[in-house]
Protein backbone atom coordinates (compact mmCIF):
# COMPACT_ATOMS: atom_id res chain seq x y z
CA UNK A 1 0.00 0.00 0.00
CA UNK A 2 1.52 3.20 -0.96
CA UNK A 3 1.87 5.85 2.06
CA UNK A 4 -0.10 8.73 2.03
CA UNK A 5 2.02 12.04 2.71
CA UNK A 6 1.43 15.64 3.48
CA UNK A 7 2.35 17.63 0.39
CA UNK A 8 1.68 20.87 1.48
CA UNK A 9 0.37 22.56 4.72
CA UNK A 10 -0.51 25.95 5.91
CA UNK A 11 -2.92 28.34 6.38
CA UNK A 12 -5.34 29.75 3.93
CA UNK A 13 -8.39 32.08 4.23
CA UNK A 14 -11.41 30.12 3.24
CA UNK A 15 -14.54 31.68 2.37
CA UNK A 16 -18.03 30.28 3.44
CA UNK A 17 -20.26 28.65 1.02
CA UNK A 18 -23.28 29.92 2.76
CA UNK A 19 -22.39 32.57 4.51
CA UNK A 20 -19.76 34.57 2.53
CA UNK A 21 -17.37 35.50 5.27
CA UNK A 22 -13.48 34.19 5.21
CA UNK A 23 -11.97 32.24 7.75
CA UNK A 24 -8.80 31.27 8.89
CA UNK A 25 -8.38 27.45 8.11
CA UNK A 26 -5.27 25.08 8.74
CA UNK A 27 -4.82 23.22 5.51
CA UNK A 28 -3.04 19.51 4.78
CA UNK A 29 -2.74 19.02 1.24
CA UNK A 30 -1.87 14.57 1.34
CA UNK A 31 -0.43 12.79 -1.82
CA UNK A 32 -3.73 10.93 -1.93
CA UNK A 33 -5.86 14.06 -2.66
CA UNK A 34 -7.01 14.78 0.60
CA UNK A 35 -7.29 18.39 1.26
CA UNK A 36 -8.38 18.86 4.85
CA UNK A 37 -9.13 21.58 6.95
CA UNK A 38 -8.68 22.61 10.34
CA UNK A 39 -9.25 25.53 12.87
CA UNK A 40 -6.05 25.58 14.54
CA UNK A 41 -3.15 23.49 13.20
CA UNK A 42 -2.99 19.78 14.71
CA UNK A 43 -0.05 19.22 16.92
CA UNK A 44 -0.09 15.59 14.98
CA UNK A 45 -2.29 13.39 13.52
CA UNK A 46 -3.01 11.43 16.54
CA UNK A 47 -4.11 14.75 18.44
CA UNK A 48 -5.99 16.81 15.40
CA UNK A 49 -9.41 17.15 16.23
CA UNK A 50 -12.32 15.85 13.68
CA UNK A 51 -11.59 18.49 10.64
CA UNK A 52 -14.26 21.14 9.27
CA UNK A 53 -13.16 20.90 5.69
CA UNK A 54 -12.53 17.40 4.09
CA UNK A 55 -12.75 16.87 -0.24
CA UNK A 56 -10.57 15.84 -2.95
CA UNK A 57 -8.27 17.44 -5.53
CA UNK A 58 -9.19 15.03 -7.52
CA UNK A 59 -10.07 15.52 -11.68
CA UNK A 60 -10.37 19.68 -9.70
CA UNK A 61 -10.25 22.72 -11.84
CA UNK A 62 -8.24 25.15 -10.29
CA UNK A 63 -8.90 28.79 -11.31
CA UNK A 64 -6.90 32.19 -10.29
CA UNK A 65 -8.96 35.68 -9.67
CA UNK A 66 -8.81 38.73 -8.00
CA UNK A 67 -11.96 39.07 -6.85
CA UNK A 68 -13.51 39.38 -4.11
CA UNK A 69 -10.21 39.50 -2.55
CA UNK A 70 -6.40 39.60 -4.14
CA UNK A 71 -4.50 36.41 -4.28
CA UNK A 72 -7.96 34.56 -4.51
CA UNK A 73 -8.20 30.79 -6.16
CA UNK A 74 -10.99 28.37 -6.82
CA UNK A 75 -11.12 24.70 -6.89
CA UNK A 76 -13.82 23.42 -8.89
CA UNK A 77 -14.53 19.83 -8.56
CA UNK A 78 -18.00 17.13 -8.60
CA UNK A 79 -18.36 15.47 -5.35
CA UNK A 80 -21.20 12.62 -6.18
CA UNK A 81 -23.39 14.44 -8.79
CA UNK A 82 -23.06 17.66 -7.55
CA UNK A 83 -20.53 20.73 -8.80
CA UNK A 84 -18.66 22.18 -5.74
CA UNK A 85 -16.25 25.59 -5.96
CA UNK A 86 -14.00 26.41 -2.80
CA UNK A 87 -13.04 29.58 -2.48
CA UNK A 88 -9.23 30.71 -0.93
CA UNK A 89 -6.96 33.41 -0.32
CA UNK A 90 -3.48 34.15 0.76
CA UNK A 91 -1.42 37.17 1.44
CA UNK A 92 0.93 37.19 -1.97
CA UNK A 93 1.06 36.03 -5.60
CA UNK A 94 3.53 33.52 -4.40
CA UNK A 95 1.62 31.66 -2.10
CA UNK A 96 -1.23 30.73 -4.46
CA UNK A 97 1.39 30.00 -6.91
CA UNK A 98 2.56 27.79 -4.50
CA UNK A 99 -0.46 26.16 -3.52
CA UNK A 100 -2.10 26.21 -6.92
CA UNK A 101 1.17 23.94 -8.25
CA UNK A 102 0.81 21.69 -5.10
CA UNK A 103 -2.64 20.87 -5.96
CA UNK A 104 -2.24 20.52 -9.71
CA UNK A 105 0.65 17.87 -8.97
CA UNK A 106 -1.38 16.13 -6.63
CA UNK A 107 -4.10 16.14 -9.00
CA UNK A 108 -1.93 14.99 -12.14
CA UNK A 109 -0.32 11.94 -10.00
CA UNK A 110 -3.54 10.60 -9.27
CA UNK A 111 -4.92 10.52 -13.11
CA UNK A 112 -1.48 9.13 -14.33
CA UNK A 113 -1.35 6.40 -11.46
CA UNK A 114 -0.51 3.10 -12.44
CA UNK A 115 -3.64 1.20 -12.70
CA UNK A 116 -4.88 -2.28 -11.80
CA UNK A 117 -6.24 -3.41 -15.61
CA UNK A 118 -9.76 -5.47 -15.66
CA UNK A 119 -10.18 -8.09 -18.57
CA UNK A 120 -12.51 -5.49 -19.91
CA UNK A 121 -9.61 -2.64 -20.59
CA UNK A 122 -11.56 -0.74 -17.06
CA UNK A 123 -9.17 0.84 -14.70
CA UNK A 124 -10.23 -0.33 -11.02
CA UNK A 125 -7.36 1.86 -9.22
CA UNK A 126 -5.93 1.35 -5.60
CA UNK A 127 -7.79 4.41 -4.62
CA UNK A 128 -11.40 2.68 -5.20
CA UNK A 129 -10.85 1.36 -1.13
CA UNK A 130 -13.89 2.54 1.05
CA UNK A 131 -13.15 6.13 1.85
CA UNK A 132 -14.36 9.98 2.08
CA UNK A 133 -15.14 10.08 -1.36
CA UNK A 134 -17.03 7.35 -1.72
CA UNK A 135 -21.66 7.27 -1.85
CA UNK A 136 -22.75 5.51 0.48
CA UNK A 137 -25.06 2.68 -0.68
CA UNK A 138 -28.44 4.04 -1.77
CA UNK A 139 -30.98 1.53 -2.00
CA UNK A 140 -31.67 -2.34 -1.09
CA UNK A 141 -28.13 -2.98 0.26
CA UNK A 142 -27.51 -3.67 3.98
CA UNK A 143 -24.07 -2.63 4.19
CA UNK A 144 -22.71 0.91 3.86
CA UNK A 145 -20.01 0.92 1.36
CA UNK A 146 -19.29 -0.33 -2.30
CA UNK A 147 -16.04 -0.51 -4.39
CA UNK A 148 -15.23 -1.33 -7.90
CA UNK A 149 -13.25 -4.15 -6.31
CA UNK A 150 -16.54 -5.66 -5.28
CA UNK A 151 -17.44 -6.81 -8.82
CA UNK A 152 -15.84 -9.23 -11.81
CA UNK A 153 -15.91 -7.37 -15.12
CA UNK A 154 -17.49 -9.75 -17.60
CA UNK A 155 -18.35 -8.43 -20.68
CA UNK A 156 -18.43 -4.80 -22.59
CA UNK A 157 -22.32 -4.50 -23.12
CA UNK A 158 -22.47 -0.67 -24.42
CA UNK A 159 -19.89 2.30 -24.41
CA UNK A 160 -20.93 6.19 -24.83
CA UNK A 161 -19.66 9.58 -24.69
CA UNK A 162 -19.74 9.83 -20.67
CA UNK A 163 -18.42 6.33 -19.91
CA UNK A 164 -19.59 2.41 -20.63
CA UNK A 165 -21.72 -0.15 -19.56
CA UNK A 166 -20.36 -3.36 -18.50
CA UNK A 167 -22.33 -6.44 -16.82
CA UNK A 168 -20.55 -7.83 -13.67
CA UNK A 169 -20.72 -10.01 -11.25
CA UNK A 170 -20.74 -9.15 -7.42
CA UNK A 171 -18.45 -11.46 -5.41
CA UNK A 172 -19.77 -11.61 -2.54
CA UNK A 173 -23.58 -12.63 -4.06
CA UNK A 174 -22.72 -14.34 -7.47
CA UNK A 175 -25.72 -11.62 -8.96
CA UNK A 176 -25.19 -10.39 -12.16
CA UNK A 177 -25.79 -6.74 -12.87
CA UNK A 178 -25.34 -3.77 -15.77
CA UNK A 179 -23.12 -1.27 -14.27
CA UNK A 180 -22.86 2.22 -15.76
CA UNK A 181 -19.59 3.77 -15.38
CA UNK A 182 -19.53 7.89 -16.04
CA UNK A 183 -16.32 9.88 -15.69
CA UNK A 184 -16.79 12.99 -13.66
CA UNK A 185 -14.36 15.04 -15.70
CA UNK A 186 -15.94 14.27 -18.98
CA UNK A 187 -19.30 15.04 -17.22
CA UNK A 188 -17.91 18.21 -16.07
CA UNK A 189 -16.02 19.14 -19.14
CA UNK A 190 -19.45 18.37 -20.94
CA UNK A 191 -21.78 20.73 -18.68
CA UNK A 192 -23.94 17.43 -17.66
CA UNK A 193 -23.94 17.61 -14.31
CA UNK A 194 -28.08 18.62 -13.72
CA UNK A 195 -28.53 16.13 -16.42
CA UNK A 196 -26.60 13.20 -14.32
CA UNK A 197 -28.17 14.62 -11.34
CA UNK A 198 -32.02 14.27 -12.75
CA UNK A 199 -31.17 10.96 -13.85
CA UNK A 200 -29.68 9.84 -10.46
CA UNK A 201 -33.35 11.00 -9.08
CA UNK A 202 -35.83 9.50 -11.49
CA UNK A 203 -33.76 5.95 -11.21
CA UNK A 204 -34.26 6.00 -7.68
CA UNK A 205 -37.38 7.06 -7.29
CA UNK A 206 -39.32 5.55 -9.81
CA UNK A 207 -41.00 2.28 -9.09
CA UNK A 208 -43.25 0.55 -12.01
CA UNK A 209 -42.69 -3.06 -13.26
CA UNK A 210 -41.26 -2.17 -16.85
CA UNK A 211 -38.96 0.48 -15.20
CA UNK A 212 -35.21 -0.59 -15.09
CA UNK A 213 -34.65 0.18 -11.19
CA UNK A 214 -31.38 1.47 -10.14
CA UNK A 215 -30.57 -1.19 -7.44
CA UNK A 216 -27.44 1.23 -5.94
CA UNK A 217 -24.76 3.07 -6.84
CA UNK A 218 -21.27 4.04 -5.02
CA UNK A 219 -18.64 6.87 -6.38
CA UNK A 220 -14.53 6.35 -6.58
CA UNK A 221 -12.54 9.58 -6.76
CA UNK A 222 -13.01 10.35 -10.22
CA UNK A 223 -16.05 8.21 -11.16
CA UNK A 224 -20.21 7.57 -10.97
CA UNK A 225 -21.15 3.71 -11.00
CA UNK A 226 -24.73 2.92 -11.18
CA UNK A 227 -26.15 -0.63 -10.97
CA UNK A 228 -29.39 -2.15 -12.80
CA UNK A 229 -30.48 -5.75 -12.71
CA UNK A 230 -28.79 -7.22 -15.74
CA UNK A 231 -31.82 -7.86 -18.61
CA UNK A 232 -31.39 -10.77 -20.81
CA UNK A 233 -30.93 -10.00 -24.71
CA UNK A 234 -32.47 -11.46 -28.03
CA UNK A 235 -32.03 -10.10 -31.06
CA UNK A 236 -35.78 -10.79 -33.25
CA UNK A 237 -38.84 -10.55 -31.19
CA UNK A 238 -42.01 -12.36 -32.93
CA UNK A 239 -44.62 -9.46 -33.77
CA UNK A 240 -46.81 -10.94 -30.38
CA UNK A 241 -44.12 -10.60 -28.30
CA UNK A 242 -43.03 -6.91 -29.72
CA UNK A 243 -46.44 -5.64 -29.21
CA UNK A 244 -46.29 -6.99 -25.85
CA UNK A 245 -43.28 -5.21 -25.42
CA UNK A 246 -44.80 -1.95 -26.68
CA UNK A 247 -47.41 -2.14 -24.62
CA UNK A 248 -45.17 -2.42 -21.51
CA UNK A 249 -43.06 0.46 -22.61
CA UNK A 250 -46.46 2.80 -23.21
CA UNK A 251 -46.85 1.80 -20.08
CA UNK A 252 -43.97 2.90 -18.36
CA UNK A 253 -44.08 5.92 -19.86
CA UNK A 254 -47.61 7.01 -19.13
CA UNK A 255 -45.92 6.16 -15.72
CA UNK A 256 -43.26 8.62 -15.69
CA UNK A 257 -45.43 11.36 -17.08
CA UNK A 258 -47.53 11.03 -14.21
CA UNK A 259 -44.63 12.16 -12.38
CA UNK A 260 -43.44 15.15 -14.26
CA UNK A 261 -40.91 13.60 -16.23
CA UNK A 262 -40.46 13.44 -19.76
CA UNK A 263 -38.11 10.60 -20.99
CA UNK A 264 -36.17 12.10 -24.39
CA UNK A 265 -34.08 9.46 -25.53
CA UNK A 266 -36.50 6.66 -26.34
CA UNK A 267 -35.12 3.74 -28.62
CA UNK A 268 -37.26 1.29 -29.96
Amino acid sequence: MTEVLVVKEGWLHKRGEYIKTWRPRYFLLKSDGSFIGYKERPESPEQALPPLNNFSVAECQLMKTERPRPNTFVIRCLQWTTVIERTFHVDTPEEREEWMRAIQTVANSLKNQEPEVDPMGYKCGARDGPGAEEMEVAIGKSRSKATMNDFDYLKLLGKGTFGKVILVREKASGRYYAMKILRKEVIIAKDEVAHTVTESRVLQNSRHPFLTALQYAFQTHDRLCFLFFRLSRERVFTEERARFYGAEIVSALEYLHSRDVVYRDIKV
